[in-house]
């Protein structure tokens, strides 16, 4: 039976008439292993496996790579399970994709990869064996209902690394923060570093690498899919500003239902992914074609990103 959605809910889905066109946009196995000019994958959704997929993508391909694989739990991902296993276990998977990802990764280039506790000690172990790690970002991801017999998960992790330490790109101005100023300092009569505005006393940031303004994509939100673990589009564009140039290719070998391929379209970059799903393809197919006529990225406005819960802010800055 289709699920019964309330008025207000904006979760994207797929009219009959819309699937056979979405379709024809993704490239396959078949159809990328005849192409010869490898710039025609550029903006494109590729549909199949990773493992067989990577050997059609040119190395030292990507300026950014954004990654977010199935950590080390049992989920369902529409049909296609990924069961939990033994650390050691989990290692030897990330050993099969992870070095091949970062062949792709220019050597001037940078790369984020998501994970949660359970699997994060993993992450860091594959990554350095490939890559110079800069930084882990910690992102309260606010959602849930808690344990009764354990800490309510509320924490993810990003980890940032490199090829070259001492060649790579990283604007920080690109990402500035714009955070309420509770107690208001003064001097000589005057705010020091805060503005007085219409809506409040605010003040821009520098960004740490715990960031607490996120919002997981819920039914409310126009991007929001059924996808199980979509990530925001607000972190992705933190990742791709910070670490991009307009016009820079941002690759995503796990891409879900396209928040990297789209928040990268809508930022000014090219992109290229690859998912195993069809169905998440034709989401992020849709996904990118609504991205021609609206830009928006939700906590991302006038070129700063908000704090949570201050779209009234927004509204008035």
């Amino acid at each position: 039976m289709d699920k019964q959605r309330a008025a207000n809910n904006r979760t994207l889905t797929l009219l009959p008439d819309e699937i056979e066109p979405l379709k024809a946009k993704l490239l396959t196995e078949e159809k990328v292993s005849v192409i010869t000019d490898k710039s025609q994958i550029i903006n494109k959704t590729l549909n199949g496996d990773v493992i067989k997929l990577l050997d059609y993508i040119p190395d030292e391909f990507a300026d950014l790579i954004i990654i977010d694989p199935p950590y080390n739990l049992t989920k369902d991902f529409n049909g296609m399970k990924f069961n939990s296993r033994t650390d050691e276990s989990y290692d030897d998977y990330l050993a099969t994709w992870f070095p091949k990802v970062c062949q792709k990764l220019k050597n001037n280039g940078s790369l984020y990869i998501c994970g949660d506790w359970k699997c994060t000690s993993s992450l860091q172990r594959a990554v350095e064996k490939e890559l110079t790690i800069m930084n882990r970002i910690t992102w309260q991801r606010e959602k849930g209902r808690g344990a009764k017999n354990n800490w309510k998960n509320a924490m993810e992790d990003i980890w940032f690394a490199v090829k070259n330490p001492n060649d790579y790109y990283f604007n920080v101005d690109a990402v500035m923060q714009k955070r309420k100023v509770i107690a208001p300092y003064k001097v000589d009569g005057k705010p020091k570093d805060w503005k007085e505005e219409e809506s409040g006393n605010f003040r821009l940031t520098y960004p740490s690498n715990f960031w607490d303004d996120i919002s997981i994509p819920f039914w409310s939100m126009p991007e929001n899919t059924d996808h199980p673990t979509q990530k925001s589009e607000k972190l992705y564009a933190k990742l791709i500003l910070a670490s991009s140039k307009p016009d820079n290719i941002i690759f995503d070998p796990f891409l879900g239902s396209g928040t990297t391929s789209v928040v990268a379209k809508k930022l000014g970059r090219r992109y290229c992914g690859i998912e195993l799903n069809q169905e998440y393809c034709l989401w992020t197919e849709k996904r990118l074609a609504q991205a021609d006529s609206d830009k928006s990225i939700q906590g991302y406005v006038d070129g700063v990103f908000w704090e949570r819960n201050s779209l009234n802010a927004q509204k008035k800055g």
